[in-house]
């Protein structure tokens, strides 16, 4: 067995600590470690667990007493210490202040006893999924869907019973629904609460089960469903339509229908957050010379003027025709469109002669080799500026 780690040191806090700052130092780790934070994580429950048997002892005057003058042997019954109380209030407080639930039966076999399980309690939630268009996530929509649901058995009325006949108290547990094992414990002796094995935790038996849902009191019906989609919702997300799940226990109220929506990649438009982002296809005239174009929003097509000059791979914005907020609350995304300049593949014998004018008017980017043969600049393109005569014979004098 591993050797316990010093209690103060579990909590993080100095011998000469005060009861707060123990408290304190507790309620950060119960925090972070508590199984209800942790779901499935072994190692967080061990920390749990070696925190609050810290806890136990420090916040308790008389144990850290005994701690302080004894040690861990104050504990292990050489020094007439006693068992570890974690269903204290002061336990509870902490879990009920952090909005926790106290699990010390499941941790160390030990525990209060839980809550009454003939309570009313809500019914289990149902999951489903329905597939939609980017433009059906954009606008918001409406779709009918078939859903498998659980309901009180007609014939039992939700006992489990054969009509006629009703269940019984459970004999084992009296109608509690758990049963109290005691053990004796390294800690002293410890009371675990487990669930009745003979009714399940219902407190109650059947005897004669009813044939039309074998005594489980309910049957699954196939029920159709209409689902509004609000606009703007993402691709994942799911949208929760309150008590159309499966039945409650105990008169408890039903549980949810949780729609998980699937929405189609859109050619054209690509979302981030509320944001859109496109692509569009401008000639090199409408680049170079500027003109209007049409570009296609989520809202249809809209007209915008390319500047004269601009370049392949600007990005412009257009301000709130991206993605509505799902929740009303921060209004429309913009679009951002990337302007691309496309190179014509095919040109007519007229199309290349005015290129060519074209360039020989601008930056002769085509007659850049020939120049430089004969006599042009590498690195300009451009032909040497032939001397004047007067240059010329300030050469010869000069020289």
């Amino acid at each position: 067995m591993a050797e316990k780690r010093d209690y103060y040191e579990v909590l993080g806090v100095s011998r000469n600590a005060s009861e707060e700052e123990i408290k304190k130092a507790y309620r950060q780790l119960a925090k972070k470690y508590h199984p209800d934070m942790n779901p499935g994580n072994a190692e967080a429950a061990d920390k749990f667990k070696e925190a609050s048997e810290a806890y136990a002892v420090l916040g308790n005057e008389e144990k850290r007493r005994q701690y302080d003058q004894f040690g861990m042997s104050a504990f292990d019954g050489s020094a007439g210490g006693g068992g570890f109380d974690f269903n204290s209030a002061d336990f509870q407080d902490i879990f009920s202040d952090l909005g926790l639930g106290g699990i010390f039966g499941d941790l160390f076999g030990g525990g209060r006893r839980s809550a009454n399980p003939n309570r009313p309690m809500q019914g289990a939630n149902v999951r489903t999924h329905v597939s939609i268009t980017f433009m059906e996530s954009i606008e918001g929509c409406s779709k009918t869907i078939d859903v498998m649901i659980k309901d009180e058995c007609p014939n039992c009325h939700g006992t489990g019973a054969k009509p006629g006949t009703a269940p019984k108290i459970c004999p084992k547990c009296k109608g509690r629904g758990q049963v109290v094992y005691t053990q004796q414990t390294m800690f002293g002796m410890m009371q675990n609460v487990q669930p009745c094995p003979d009714c399940r935790g219902t407190g109650k038996v059947i005897e004669d089960k009813c044939p039309n849902c074998h005594g489980t009191g309910y049957v699954m019906n196939k029920k159709t469903i209409e689902v509004r989609i609000p606009a703007g919702i993402d691709d994942g997300q799911a949208i929760r339509i309150r008590e159309k799940g499966e039945p409650g226990v105990n008169g408890g109220p039903r549980g949810d229908l949780l729609v998980e929506v699937s929405v189609a990649r859109d050619p054209q438009f690509v979302r981030q957050d509320l944001d859109l982002f496109s692509n569009k296809d401008i000639t090199f005239a409408q680049a170079a010379l500027g003109a209007d174009i049409m570009i296609r929003t989520v809202d249809g097509d809209i007209s915008y003027s390319v500047k004269p000059g601009t370049q392949s791979g600007t990005r412009v914005r257009l301000k709130g025709k991206g993605v509505p907020d799902v929740r009303g609350r921060a209004g429309r995304g913009d679009q951002y469109v990337t302007l691309i300049v496309r190179t014509p593949v095919k040109l007519s014998s007229e199309a290349k002669e005015l290129l060519e004018q074209f360039d020989a008017a601008s930056d002769r980017s085509l007659s850049a080799g020939e120049d430089t043969a004969k006599g042009a600049s590498p690195e300009t393109g451009k032909k040497k500026k032939k001397k004047s005569f007067v240059d010329r014979m300030k050469d010869a004098l000069d020289g």
